[in-house]
């Protein structure tokens, strides 16, 4: 009898294991179909708080919050994928039971790997991988892609693999290789200072917005039912930024900042553009995110 219980119970657990875990084996097996025209998908890769305000260049009380929301982005495009910003903690670095991992001012509930995977992704499955530029809230899981072509800005990667202690930008903000050093052997493509057309076609163009770092990149999207939008990458972390005109004083070249900001802006409005400031944490709650998606 006992022999009996023991076994069903043991059963019972198994089945209990094996439905608790179903979304997760069922978003591994499914895969993603190839979209008829652009999408765009926002995953949640964690926030930001605790900063001050005076490192971008405000008076206390003269932002509406200093909190930020950090975004992943993947484009799918009928002729491949774009992998854009991966996160401020890797996931090999999370906490194991699934509770919030803080590190530092950044704090991250949910795996990036994981989330591609429910829409029917993995690393694999990425054609291209772009990082709008080398800080730590941007590059966490860079390494994962490393199977991807990766297109940057040749300052960029020079500043990237250049050592630590002597790499442009104080303190925290300079690159940190451990998060993306994998990448120094991907297949890469070089951009000389310049825009980059991705698939050819006019959809998904990199802009080249340096200041922030010496190789920023922001990323335009053209989408057949939402509109043209522009991706900031960090060119702003707030709206106030683009209204008062503040640069953050940590920001390698503050007027070459200035410059990118005037060209994009400019851009925009001939784009007829949306601007989203990747950081606002205001605009990123309304946004929709995966497993939903702007087309």
């Amino acid at each position: 009898m006992l022999v009996r219980m023991l076994n069903q119970t043991i059963r019972l657990s198994c089945l209990i294991a094996v439905v608790s875990t179903a979304p997760w084996v069922m978003a591994q097996q499914r895969k993603a179909q190839t979209p008829k025209s652009v999408r765009l998908y926002i995953l949640d890769c964690g926030k930001i708080t605790g900063v001050g305000a005076a490192n971008f260049g405000f008076k206390d009380g003269e932002l509406a919050t200093t909190e930020m929301t950090t975004p992943c982005y993947l484009i799918a495009h009928p002729r491949g994928t774009l992998m854009w910003d991966t996160g401020e903690i890797p996931d090999s670095a999370l906490n194991a039971d699934g509770s919030p991992t803080k590190q530092g001012a950044f704090t991250v509930t949910k795996p990036l790997l994981p989330q591609l995977a429910a829409i029917g992704y993995t690393p694999a499955d990425i054609t291209y991988l772009a990082l709008s530029h080398y800080h730590g809230d941007h590059v966490a899981n860079a390494n994962s892609f490393a199977g991807s072509t990766w297109i940057v800005q040749q300052v960029e990667r020079d500043a990237m693999f250049t050592p630590k202690t002597e790499g442009p930008g104080p303190g925290s903000n300079r690159a940190n290789p451990v998060f993306f050093n994998k990448l120094e052997t991907s297949k890469t493509m070089l951009l000389k200072g310049e825009d980059h057309d991705v698939f050819g076609d006019g959809t998904v163009v990199i802009k080249f917005s340096p200041g922030h770092t010496p190789g920023h990149q922001s990323l335009f999207l053209k989408l057949a039912k939402t509109g043209p939008l522009l991706l900031s990458g960090d060119l702003y972390h707030y709206p106030e930024e683009m209204t008062m005109k503040r640069v953050p004083n940590f920001d390698f070249d503050k007027e070459q900042t200035a410059r990118s900001r005037a060209a994009i802006e400019d851009f925009v409005k001939k784009m007829n553009a949306q601007l989203w400031i990747q950081h606002d944490v205001t605009r990123g709650a309304k946004l929709k995110k995966a497993p939903e998606y702007y087309d």
